[in-house]
């Protein structure tokens, strides 16, 4: 029973994260604060009361419904909160204990709610890459060790690369996806989210996370384009698999890592 004692600890504190993440997604987008006011139903605007904001059990408890106006409560809420709270175990499980463990909790975190926004409105707001591109850099310097040799530091120069890479690499294929096709091709938004990226965990990941994030999407444009007829010029928020890129990087890097060497050589 105490092996479990901390995932239950962890799972926990993931989920109360994520019902404060579902502030983050609905209030950053429309330039609000994510502090005040407090939690209120976006639909008649009252504001919940404690038990009426308690993660997935509320909307279980509501079957999904506002308690006062009725109105139907979207099953992004409980997702988000169950979401992060599974990441969280995830890294725990992975990384063991430490200050590396919650920089990753953050970074998930971060993830996560560029997803969504990304989703929704197809932006991904400065005010969570723009504060984690340096926060990032002074992690993957200081304290994080590489994801593709954990037993060592990600270091100065490795993190510093890493967050040079991620911006020129997407630049170049924003200026250069302007040019061919006459608009926008990538937006400023994923030029700086692979920036933090980059800084956090080195240039490596740059590369494998930019690689299974346009295979995932991809897979999901051809896939898109399959069942409901839409064409080569169809707009998809590209930050969400980039996301997930990241994510399974984090994750699995090294073993993706040593499997690629070994399928080469």
């Amino acid at each position: 029973m105490h092996f479990f004692i901390p995932y239950i600890l962890i799972f926990t504190f993931g989920l109360t994260v994520g019902s404060f993440l579902n502030v983050c997604i609905y209030r950053i987008p429309r330039g609000l604060s994510i502090i005040i006011p407090s939690s209120r139903c976006p639909s008649c605007l009252i504001p919940l009361k404690p038990w009426d904001n308690i993660p997935v059990l509320s909307f279980l408890l509501l079957r999904g419904r506002c308690r006062y106006c009725k109105a139907r409560i979207s099953l992004r809420y409980p997702l988000v909160e169950f979401l992060n709270a599974i990441l969280y175990l995830i890294v725990f499980w992975r990384f063991g204990f430490g200050l590396h463990v919650f920089v990753y909790f953050v970074l998930s975190s971060s993830l996560i709610v560029i997803t969504f926004i990304d989703l929704d409105f197809q932006i991904i707001p400065d005010r969570i890459t723009l504060a984690g591109i340096p926060l990032g850099f002074l992690a993957g310097s200081f304290l994080l060790p590489d994801p593709f040799a954990r037993s060592s530091l990600l270091g100065i120069k490795e993190s510093f690369i890493g967050m040079v890479s991620g911006f020129a690499i997407f630049y170049l294929v924003a200026l250069v996806g302007s040019a061919i096709f006459k608009k926008e091709a990538l937006g400023g938004g994923d030029i700086k989210m692979m920036t933090m990226i980059g800084a956090t965990m080195g240039w490596k990941t740059v590369i494998l996370t930019t690689f299974l994030g346009s295979l995932a999407g991809s897979i999901f444009g051809i896939t898109l384009m399959a069942l409901k007829g839409k064409n080569m010029t169809t707009k998809l928020a590209f930050g969400p698999f980039l996301a997930l890129g990241a994510i399974i990087t984090l994750f699995f890097g090294q073993e993706i890592f040593f499997w690629y060497i070994g399928a080469r050589y």
